[in-house]
Protein backbone atom coordinates (compact mmCIF):
# COMPACT_ATOMS: atom_id res chain seq x y z
CA UNK A 1 0.00 0.00 0.00
CA UNK A 2 1.44 3.43 -0.73
CA UNK A 3 1.37 6.47 0.97
CA UNK A 4 -1.49 8.41 -0.22
CA UNK A 5 -3.30 5.03 0.08
CA UNK A 6 -2.68 4.94 4.07
CA UNK A 7 -3.36 8.41 4.40
CA UNK A 8 -7.15 7.96 2.71
CA UNK A 9 -7.44 4.89 4.80
CA UNK A 10 -6.31 7.37 7.63
CA UNK A 11 -8.76 9.99 6.58
CA UNK A 12 -11.74 6.88 6.69
CA UNK A 13 -10.26 6.27 10.31
CA UNK A 14 -10.90 9.64 11.39
CA UNK A 15 -14.37 10.31 9.83
CA UNK A 16 -15.34 7.32 12.42
CA UNK A 17 -14.59 9.79 15.36
CA UNK A 18 -16.49 12.29 13.24
CA UNK A 19 -20.50 12.86 13.07
CA UNK A 20 -22.88 14.10 10.76
CA UNK A 21 -24.43 17.43 10.90
CA UNK A 22 -27.16 18.58 12.59
CA UNK A 23 -28.65 21.75 11.31
CA UNK A 24 -27.35 24.60 12.97
CA UNK A 25 -28.31 25.60 16.89
CA UNK A 26 -27.96 27.87 19.03
CA UNK A 27 -26.38 27.02 22.32
CA UNK A 28 -26.10 28.94 25.71
CA UNK A 29 -22.60 29.91 26.26
CA UNK A 30 -21.18 30.88 29.75
CA UNK A 31 -22.21 34.21 31.18
CA UNK A 32 -18.83 34.34 33.27
CA UNK A 33 -16.87 34.38 30.15
CA UNK A 34 -17.21 38.69 29.15
CA UNK A 35 -16.28 39.33 25.67
CA UNK A 36 -13.87 43.08 25.48
CA UNK A 37 -16.18 46.21 24.41
CA UNK A 38 -13.55 47.06 22.05
CA UNK A 39 -13.59 43.45 20.05
CA UNK A 40 -11.90 43.19 17.62
CA UNK A 41 -8.53 43.90 19.48
CA UNK A 42 -6.03 43.21 16.82
CA UNK A 43 -6.47 43.31 13.14
CA UNK A 44 -8.63 45.07 10.47
CA UNK A 45 -9.00 45.09 6.55
CA UNK A 46 -5.12 47.12 7.05
CA UNK A 47 -3.54 44.37 8.62
CA UNK A 48 -5.82 41.52 7.46
CA UNK A 49 -6.75 37.99 8.80
CA UNK A 50 -4.63 37.31 11.54
CA UNK A 51 -5.67 33.90 13.50
CA UNK A 52 -4.24 31.03 15.65
CA UNK A 53 -2.63 33.30 18.31
CA UNK A 54 -0.23 32.36 21.57
CA UNK A 55 0.83 34.76 24.29
CA UNK A 56 3.98 34.46 25.90
CA UNK A 57 4.96 35.82 29.48
CA UNK A 58 8.32 36.50 28.92
CA UNK A 59 9.34 39.25 26.04
CA UNK A 60 9.74 43.20 25.53
CA UNK A 61 6.31 43.74 27.05
CA UNK A 62 3.74 42.36 29.89
CA UNK A 63 1.82 40.22 26.91
CA UNK A 64 3.55 39.68 23.60
CA UNK A 65 1.57 37.70 21.10
CA UNK A 66 2.58 35.53 18.58
CA UNK A 67 0.09 34.90 15.53
CA UNK A 68 -0.61 33.68 12.21
CA UNK A 69 -0.52 36.50 9.93
CA UNK A 70 -2.35 34.96 6.68
CA UNK A 71 -1.56 37.97 4.26
CA UNK A 72 2.01 37.42 4.88
CA UNK A 73 2.32 33.45 5.29
CA UNK A 74 4.59 33.94 8.35
CA UNK A 75 4.23 34.23 12.22
CA UNK A 76 4.08 37.32 13.69
CA UNK A 77 4.85 39.38 17.10
CA UNK A 78 2.96 41.99 18.56
CA UNK A 79 3.56 43.72 21.99
CA UNK A 80 0.89 45.16 24.91
CA UNK A 81 1.10 46.05 28.38
CA UNK A 82 -3.04 45.91 29.24
CA UNK A 83 -3.96 43.08 26.56
CA UNK A 84 -6.20 45.45 24.33
CA UNK A 85 -3.62 47.58 23.02
CA UNK A 86 -1.39 45.78 20.37
CA UNK A 87 1.64 47.47 18.80
CA UNK A 88 2.10 46.59 14.80
CA UNK A 89 3.43 43.53 14.13
CA UNK A 90 6.35 42.34 13.01
CA UNK A 91 7.32 39.38 11.40
CA UNK A 92 9.71 36.74 13.30
CA UNK A 93 9.72 33.56 10.69
CA UNK A 94 8.73 33.89 7.63
CA UNK A 95 7.81 30.61 5.20
CA UNK A 96 10.15 28.89 3.12
CA UNK A 97 9.06 27.69 -0.62
CA UNK A 98 12.11 26.47 -1.22
CA UNK A 99 12.17 23.56 1.59
CA UNK A 100 9.27 21.62 -0.10
CA UNK A 101 6.95 21.90 3.14
CA UNK A 102 6.41 25.14 4.41
CA UNK A 103 4.60 27.67 1.80
CA UNK A 104 2.66 29.05 4.15
CA UNK A 105 3.71 29.37 7.90
CA UNK A 106 1.32 29.41 10.70
CA UNK A 107 -0.84 28.16 13.86
CA UNK A 108 2.31 28.30 16.11
CA UNK A 109 3.85 28.06 20.09
CA UNK A 110 6.60 29.62 22.10
CA UNK A 111 8.05 28.23 25.15
CA UNK A 112 10.56 30.05 26.72
CA UNK A 113 13.04 27.32 28.59
CA UNK A 114 16.59 27.67 29.59
CA UNK A 115 17.40 30.92 28.26
CA UNK A 116 15.63 30.74 24.79
CA UNK A 117 12.75 30.89 23.18
CA UNK A 118 11.70 27.42 21.53
CA UNK A 119 8.68 28.02 18.60
CA UNK A 120 7.28 24.89 17.19
CA UNK A 121 4.90 25.49 14.35
CA UNK A 122 2.90 24.52 11.45
CA UNK A 123 4.39 24.62 7.11
CA UNK A 124 1.65 23.90 5.09
CA UNK A 125 2.25 22.92 1.08
CA UNK A 126 0.16 20.74 -1.39
CA UNK A 127 -2.33 19.70 1.44
CA UNK A 128 -0.46 18.56 3.68
CA UNK A 129 0.16 20.07 7.58
CA UNK A 130 3.83 19.57 9.31
CA UNK A 131 5.65 20.71 12.59
CA UNK A 132 8.81 22.78 12.21
CA UNK A 133 11.03 23.47 15.24
CA UNK A 134 12.99 27.15 15.06
CA UNK A 135 14.78 28.40 17.84
CA UNK A 136 15.45 32.23 18.78
CA UNK A 137 17.96 34.00 21.49
CA UNK A 138 15.36 37.44 21.87
CA UNK A 139 12.05 36.05 20.86
CA UNK A 140 12.53 37.76 17.60
CA UNK A 141 15.18 36.56 15.17
CA UNK A 142 14.00 32.86 15.38
CA UNK A 143 16.39 29.97 12.70
CA UNK A 144 15.04 27.07 12.03
CA UNK A 145 16.87 24.15 14.30
CA UNK A 146 16.29 22.25 10.83
CA UNK A 147 15.12 21.97 7.11
CA UNK A 148 12.85 18.70 8.00
CA UNK A 149 10.06 19.30 9.85
CA UNK A 150 10.12 17.44 13.22
CA UNK A 151 6.83 16.15 13.43
CA UNK A 152 4.84 14.62 9.86
CA UNK A 153 1.37 12.52 9.64
CA UNK A 154 2.19 8.76 10.77
CA UNK A 155 -0.95 7.24 11.75
CA UNK A 156 -4.29 6.82 10.73
CA UNK A 157 -5.76 9.00 13.14
CA UNK A 158 -3.09 12.06 12.13
CA UNK A 159 -4.73 11.68 8.30
CA UNK A 160 -3.29 14.48 6.11
CA UNK A 161 -1.98 16.85 9.24
CA UNK A 162 -0.32 17.15 12.14
CA UNK A 163 -0.75 20.95 13.01
CA UNK A 164 -1.77 23.13 16.30
CA UNK A 165 1.36 22.30 18.36
CA UNK A 166 1.28 23.48 22.18
CA UNK A 167 4.14 22.62 24.03
CA UNK A 168 4.58 22.36 27.57
CA UNK A 169 7.68 21.23 30.11
CA UNK A 170 7.50 18.68 31.87
CA UNK A 171 10.55 19.05 34.46
CA UNK A 172 9.39 15.88 36.30
CA UNK A 173 10.03 13.74 33.45
CA UNK A 174 12.60 16.12 31.52
CA UNK A 175 10.61 16.15 28.29
CA UNK A 176 8.85 18.29 26.61
CA UNK A 177 5.31 17.75 26.01
CA UNK A 178 3.11 18.54 22.89
CA UNK A 179 -0.32 18.66 22.34
CA UNK A 180 -1.27 19.06 18.83
CA UNK A 181 -3.98 18.43 16.28
CA UNK A 182 -4.22 16.05 13.19
CA UNK A 183 -6.48 14.52 10.71
CA UNK A 184 -7.62 16.82 7.78
CA UNK A 185 -5.91 20.24 6.64
CA UNK A 186 -8.94 22.62 6.13
CA UNK A 187 -10.14 21.70 10.04
CA UNK A 188 -8.42 19.18 11.91
CA UNK A 189 -10.34 16.49 13.34
CA UNK A 190 -8.89 15.16 16.96
CA UNK A 191 -6.23 16.37 19.55
CA UNK A 192 -3.11 14.43 20.57
CA UNK A 193 -0.04 14.23 22.16
CA UNK A 194 3.64 13.34 22.16
CA UNK A 195 6.61 13.70 24.19
CA UNK A 196 10.30 14.68 23.20
CA UNK A 197 13.48 15.31 24.91
CA UNK A 198 15.22 17.33 22.48
CA UNK A 199 11.96 18.90 20.60
CA UNK A 200 13.17 17.14 17.61
CA UNK A 201 12.44 13.56 17.96
CA UNK A 202 9.16 13.18 19.34
CA UNK A 203 7.66 9.77 20.51
CA UNK A 204 3.64 9.68 20.04
CA UNK A 205 1.34 8.84 22.95
CA UNK A 206 -0.06 5.44 22.75
CA UNK A 207 -3.51 6.81 23.98
CA UNK A 208 -3.28 8.87 20.66
CA UNK A 209 -6.03 10.62 20.36
CA UNK A 210 -6.53 12.03 23.72
CA UNK A 211 -9.78 14.06 22.66
CA UNK A 212 -12.52 13.92 20.04
CA UNK A 213 -15.45 15.48 19.19
CA UNK A 214 -18.82 15.40 21.64
CA UNK A 215 -21.76 13.87 21.09
CA UNK A 216 -24.65 14.50 18.60
CA UNK A 217 -26.23 17.28 18.49
CA UNK A 218 -23.61 19.16 20.80
CA UNK A 219 -21.78 22.02 20.30
CA UNK A 220 -18.58 19.91 19.29
CA UNK A 221 -20.55 16.84 17.49
CA UNK A 222 -18.04 17.35 14.68
CA UNK A 223 -14.79 17.53 15.18
CA UNK A 224 -12.16 19.19 17.91
CA UNK A 225 -9.20 21.38 17.13
CA UNK A 226 -6.01 23.85 18.23
CA UNK A 227 -5.60 23.41 22.08
CA UNK A 228 -3.85 25.11 25.08
CA UNK A 229 -3.49 23.16 28.04
CA UNK A 230 -2.62 24.73 31.47
CA UNK A 231 -1.88 23.40 35.30
CA UNK A 232 -4.42 24.86 37.87
CA UNK A 233 -3.50 25.59 41.23
CA UNK A 234 -4.72 22.22 42.59
CA UNK A 235 -2.28 20.15 40.50
CA UNK A 236 -5.07 19.46 37.27
CA UNK A 237 -4.92 20.51 33.73
CA UNK A 238 -7.70 22.32 31.77
CA UNK A 239 -7.61 21.97 28.49
CA UNK A 240 -9.18 25.03 25.97
CA UNK A 241 -9.89 23.68 22.56
CA UNK A 242 -11.91 24.14 19.37
CA UNK A 243 -15.15 22.41 19.26
CA UNK A 244 -16.91 22.34 15.96
CA UNK A 245 -20.49 22.23 15.34
CA UNK A 246 -20.17 21.81 11.66
CA UNK A 247 -16.94 22.36 9.08
CA UNK A 248 -18.08 26.11 9.36
CA UNK A 249 -19.05 26.61 12.95
CA UNK A 250 -16.77 26.97 15.82
CA UNK A 251 -17.06 27.50 19.55
CA UNK A 252 -14.75 27.78 22.93
CA UNK A 253 -14.90 25.15 24.94
CA UNK A 254 -12.43 23.80 28.11
CA UNK A 255 -11.90 20.20 29.76
CA UNK A 256 -10.24 19.16 33.30
CA UNK A 257 -8.00 16.11 33.15
CA UNK A 258 -6.00 14.87 36.91
CA UNK A 259 -3.15 14.54 34.62
CA UNK A 260 -3.01 15.99 31.29
CA UNK A 261 -3.53 12.90 29.54
CA UNK A 262 -6.83 11.02 30.73
CA UNK A 263 -9.97 11.14 31.91
CA UNK A 264 -10.97 14.57 30.51
CA UNK A 265 -14.25 15.90 31.41
CA UNK A 266 -15.47 18.89 29.52
CA UNK A 267 -17.04 21.53 31.52
CA UNK A 268 -20.93 21.61 32.11
CA UNK A 269 -20.98 25.75 30.98
CA UNK A 270 -19.65 24.44 27.71
CA UNK A 271 -19.20 26.51 25.72
CA UNK A 272 -17.76 29.46 27.14
CA UNK A 273 -17.12 31.61 23.80
CA UNK A 274 -19.08 31.82 21.11
CA UNK A 275 -20.25 33.84 18.06
CA UNK A 276 -22.62 36.82 18.24
CA UNK A 277 -24.99 37.62 15.39
CA UNK A 278 -24.48 40.33 13.37
CA UNK A 279 -21.13 40.82 14.43
CA UNK A 280 -17.25 40.93 13.85
CA UNK A 281 -17.27 36.96 14.84
CA UNK A 282 -20.46 36.25 14.29
CA UNK A 283 -19.23 32.82 12.04
CA UNK A 284 -16.76 31.14 14.17
CA UNK A 285 -14.92 31.58 17.24
CA UNK A 286 -11.43 29.75 16.60
CA UNK A 287 -7.90 28.80 19.15
CA UNK A 288 -7.88 29.92 22.24
CA UNK A 289 -5.04 31.23 24.30
CA UNK A 290 -5.37 31.93 27.80
CA UNK A 291 -3.31 33.92 30.73
CA UNK A 292 -3.69 32.79 34.20
CA UNK A 293 -3.87 36.94 35.77
CA UNK A 294 -3.34 34.92 39.03
CA UNK A 295 -2.79 38.87 40.34
CA UNK A 296 -6.44 39.47 39.67
CA UNK A 297 -7.56 36.24 39.82
CA UNK A 298 -9.34 35.96 36.27
CA UNK A 299 -8.42 34.31 33.03
CA UNK A 300 -7.46 36.22 29.78
CA UNK A 301 -9.02 34.43 27.10
CA UNK A 302 -7.85 35.68 23.19
CA UNK A 303 -8.94 34.06 20.35
CA UNK A 304 -9.62 34.36 16.68
CA UNK A 305 -13.27 35.43 15.18
CA UNK A 306 -14.61 35.61 11.97
CA UNK A 307 -17.33 37.04 10.18
CA UNK A 308 -17.79 34.40 6.97
CA UNK A 309 -13.87 35.80 5.02
CA UNK A 310 -12.40 38.19 7.36
CA UNK A 311 -10.75 36.44 10.73
CA UNK A 312 -9.16 38.89 13.91
CA UNK A 313 -8.14 38.76 17.41
CA UNK A 314 -10.60 38.80 20.22
CA UNK A 315 -10.49 39.17 24.33
CA UNK A 316 -12.25 37.56 26.98
CA UNK A 317 -12.02 37.40 30.68
CA UNK A 318 -13.66 35.38 33.26
CA UNK A 319 -13.47 36.12 36.85
CA UNK A 320 -11.92 33.19 39.22
CA UNK A 321 -9.18 30.44 38.50
CA UNK A 322 -10.80 27.78 39.47
CA UNK A 323 -12.35 25.25 36.78
CA UNK A 324 -14.14 22.06 37.50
Amino acid sequence: MNNRSLLLLGMLTIAAYCTTSLKAQTFVSDPTWVKHSANPVLGGPKLGTCFDVNIVAQGKAKYNMYFSWRPKKAIALSYSENGTQWTDPIIVLASDVTSGWEDDLNRSCTLYYNGKYHMWYTGQARGYSKIGYAISDDGIHFERVQKQPVMVPQYNYEGFSVMNPYVIRDEQKGVFRMYYASGETYEPNVLCVAESKDGIHWERSLLNPIFVHGERGQWDQDRVGGCEVHQQADGSYVMFYIGYYDIDTARIGAAVSPDGLTQWKRLSTNPLVQPDANTWDASACYKPSVWQDKENNRWMLWYNGRNQSAEYVGFVTRQGLQLK
